[in-house]
């Protein structure tokens, strides 16, 4: 009796991760290498997390576009999409920009919640990703 409740538990929640997605949002660059860094993030999550649907996209300069992005975990079966700004900074970009497309997602997916996390920023960890920075060997070649 104990196992199939268990077992049952574990199914609802297996469930209800599946209908949860992450959609990475950057800037986006002309540099391709420099987009590929989202791409890469973005794997390296699906591997960790237990988010069912993990995608990317960019603002401006690269694709997906972030319409595009939210349409794939739209078009994923997600129930609920995780917008997670990967800036540094809550400039324009974040304060106006993407609160606007999760209105206008909110709007166009009625039957889905768009959720924008918080930026990046000043997290606690920030500090010891500089510190770790600073530490790190430097190309000091002069071209």
């Amino acid at each position: 009796m104990r196992f199939n409740l268990l077992l049952s538990i574990m199914v609802e929640s297996m469930s209800d991760a599946r209908t949860k997605a992450i959609l990475l949002i950057a800037h986006g660059s002309r540099r391709d290498e420099a987009n590929q860094d989202l791409v890469k993030l973005a794997a390296m999550l699906r591997e960790r997390c237990e988010f069912g649907v993990v995608e990317y996209a960019y603002l401006e300069l690269a694709e997906p576009a972030i319409p595009e992005g939210a349409a794939r975990c739209v078009q994923a079966g997600a129930a609920e999409v995780f917008m997670l700004p990967y800036f540094l900074s809550a400039g324009v970009h974040v304060q106006n920009d993407l609160e606007e497309f999760r209105n206008q997602f909110s709007q166009a997916y009625p039957e889905v919640r768009f959720r924008l996390c918080a930026h990046l920023g000043l997290h606690p960890l920030m500090l010891e990703i500089v510190l770790d920075r600073l530490n790190e060997p430097v190309d000091e070649s002069v071209e």
